[in-house]
């Protein structure tokens, strides 16, 4: 786990670290320690991301692919890191960088549903982002959106914006979309000042 104080690398703006090569190496890195290899961590947020039935998703910022290999077929990622986009390629997941999928003629309206895990943290215009994908959604289409709570925020020092549920709601609509009630997740409320894994998540509706 990075330290709180701990120095994102030279160079990049926190905003704009995730699309170095370092950071899809760092994410390899913590896929491999040894306490995440021993236990099945990942399978009650396999499962949360299961039972919300997303159906053929484009996985916003999907990483080494970690969400977009449990998803339906013909689900597609995309991120601004050509290094990660190259390891879910290698995995045998099908992934864009942001320039190929902005080249992209057919890239609207394809989509019941958009992820975006651990993404709107990153940037410093969630809304601008979360709205420039609304048009890949066809309507009646749901977007699912993940952030972490206040320990699993400080944990990384490339995140540059604290999002609750309540912003995550105010995002949405400033994107157009219905948002339901925010939930919180696997833990209560509360335990997200102390672990750091629990999430705020939101559902919303594209109208």
């Amino acid at each position: 786990m990075p330290r709180e104080d701990e120095s994102p690398g030279p160079g990049p703006r926190r905003d704009e670290a995730t699309s170095e090569t370092w950071y899809a190496d760092r994410l390899a890195e913590r896929e491999q320690v040894w306490w995440k290899r021993l236990l099945d961590v990942q399978r009650p947020y396999r499962w949360n991301l299961r039972r919300q039935h997303l159906g053929r998703t484009l996985d916003v910022g999907c990483g080494l692919g970690r969400n977009l290999k449990q998803l339906p077929a013909g689900s597609v990622g995309v991120d601004h890191n050509a290094a990660a986009v190259a390891e879910c390629r290698r995995r045998g997941l099908t992934a864009y960088t942001v320039e190929e999928w902005e080249a992209r003629p057919d890239r609207e309206q394809q989509f019941d549903a958009i992820l975006l895990a651990h993404v709107l943290e990153h940037v410093t215009d969630p809304a601008d982002l979360l709205a420039s994908y609304v048009p890949a959604l066809r309507s009646g289409g749901t977007v699912f959106v993940i952030c972490p709570q206040e320990r699993g925020y400080a944990s990384d020092p490339t995140h540059v914006r604290f999002l609750d549920g309540p912003a995550l709601q105010g995002i949405a609509r400033d994107s157009g979309l219905v948002p339901d009630e925010w939930f919180s997740f696997p833990l209560p409320r509360w335990a997200g000042r102390a672990f750091t894994y629990n999430e705020f998540c939101l559902r919303a509706s594209k109208q």
